[in-house]
C-alpha cells in the first residue's frame, strides 16, 4: 500500500513529540500490514515522551513509537499463509531471535537480543503499522476495540500474578498504574483470599477498588507494612507484585512479605535500590522472581480466556478515549496520575 499516514512521531531527542505525515510502512514478505483501530499509551511511551535517562540511552528518534494495540489485517506479505487480510488482530510486542539459548529452550520472553516494537523499531501511534507474522495474535470478533488494544500490558500483569500459587493466598499489589490495576483484577479473579493495592494517589486506589482490591492502601497517609501485617495476623502477605518502581515502596514490599512468600518485581527503577538481602531475603526464604514481558504465547492464551470467560473486566481501568491528534493530552493525564489507561483513535 502506498500513500501516507498520521503518526505520532518521536521528533528529537528531548521532552515531547509530534504528530506528522509519514509514509506508510512497506511490507516485507514475513510481515503483515495492519490499519490500527486502536492504540493505548504505556508507561513505556511516557518515559520516551518525557525524555528520561533510560529512554535517551535507548531509543534513537526520529522515529513512531508507541507499542500496545489492535487492528485490521489489511495486506500480506508473499510468505505469509496463517494470516489473511480481514483478520483482527493484536501483536506480541517483544521481536525475539529465535537461536539464543533462551529461545532455543522456549524460553523466548527472555531472549537475550530482544528487540520491542515501538521502542527499538517503528511502532503503532500511527494509522498503519507492519509487523512479522509471527507476532500477530488473532482477537476474538466481538472483543471491543480498546480492550484488545490493552492484552499486551494485561499480559504483564497475568505474568506477574500468575508465576506461582495465588488462590487463597494473600496478594499485595505495590503501584496503581494501569498495569497493577490490571494485576488486581487478575488477583481477584485467580481467587486470591485478600488483594490488597497500595499507592499514593487516591484517584486510582479508588480505579483499584472497581478492579476488586479488597484493602486501598495510601502509602502516605498510613503505614503499608504495618497496614499488610495487621490484614494478615501479623505474619505477611504471601505474595507481593511490586508495580511502582520506587526504591521506597519496592522495600516496604520485601518488609511486608511473609517467610516464604514470593515477591514478583515487573516495574524499573529509575534508581539504585537498597535491599536488606540478609533479613528480608535469605532468613525470610522467600522468592524474588524479576518479571519481563510475556510468555511467548502462553500469557496470551491466559489473557484471552480470562477476557474471553468475563472473569476480569477491564473496563473500569480504561478512563480515557482520544483522537490521536489529541494525544498530548493524554500523555499529560499520564504525567499527573489522573487516568487508568489512555486509549488513541487513528
Amino acid at each position: 500500500m502506498s500513500g501516507t499516514m498520521k503518526a505520532i512521531v518521536k521528533h528529537q531527542r528531548g521532552v515531547g513529540a509530534e504528530l506528522q505525515e509519514v509514509p506508510i510502512p512497506d511490507v516485507k514478505e514475513n510481515e503483515v500490514l495492519i490499519k490500527v483501530k486502536a492504540t493505548s499509551i504505556c508507561g513505556t511511551d511516557v518515559h520516551i515522551y518525557n525524555w528520561d535517562e533510560w529512554s535517551a540511552s535507548r531509543v534513537h528518534p526520529p522515529y513512531v513509537f508507541g507499542h500496545e494495540f489492535s487492528g485490521e489485517v489489511v495486506e500480506v506479505g508473499d510468505k505469509v499463509n496463517t494470516i489473511v487480510p480481514g483478520d483482527y488482530v493484536s501483536a506480541e510486542t517483544h521481536l525475539v531471535c529465535g537461536h539464543c539459548p533462551q529461545c532455543l529452550t522456549g524460553k523466548f520472553h527472555i531472549c537475550e537480543n530482544t528487540k520491542i516494537i515501538g521502542v527499538d523499531t517503528q511502532g503503532c501511534f500511527a494509522e498503519y503499522v507492519a509487523l512479522p507474522a509471527q507476532n500477530i495474535w488473532k482477537n476474538p470478533e466481538n472483543m471491543p476495540s480498546d480492550i484488545a488494544s490493552v492484552q499486551e500490558p494485561m499480559g504483564n500483569a497475568v505474568h506477574t500474578v500468575l508465576n506461582g500459587e495465588v488462590a487463597g493466598k494473600s496478594v499485595a499489589i505495590i503501584g496503581c498504574g494501569p498495569i497493577g490495576l490490571m494485576a488486581v483484577g487478575v488477583a481477584k479473579a485467580a481467587g486470591a483470599s485478600q488483594v490488597l493495592a497500595f499507592d499514593l494517589n487516591n484517584y486510582r486506589l479508588g480505579l483499584a477498588e472497581q478492579m476488586g482490591a479488597t484493602t486501598l492502601v495510601n502509602s502516605g497517609e498510613e503505614d503499608p507494612v504495618k497496614t499488610a501485617k495487621s490484614l494478615t495476623s501479623g505474619h505477611g502477605v504471601d505474595v507481593v507484585c511490586e508495580m511502582s518502581g520506587h526504591p521506597a515502596a519496592i522495600d516496604q514490599g520485601f518488609k511486608m512479605i511473609t517467610n516464604g512468600g514470593r515477591m514478583s518485581i515487573l516495574s524499573l527503577p529509575t534508581k539504585p535500590v537498597k535491599v536488606d538481602i540478609t533479613n528480608d531475603i535469605v532468613f525470610k526464604g522467600i522468592e524474588v522472581q524479576g518479571i519481563t514481558g510475556r510468555k511467548m504465547y502462553e500469557t496470551w492464551q491466559q489473557v484471552s480466556r480470562l477476557l474471553n470467560s468475563n472473569q476480569v473486566d477491564l473496563t473500569p481501568m480504561i478512563t480515557h478515549h482520544l483522537p490521536l491528534e489529541d494525544f498530548e493530552k493524554g500523555f499529560q493525564l499520564m504525567n499527573e496520575g489522573k487516568c487508568g489507561k489512555v486509549v488513541l483513535k487513528p
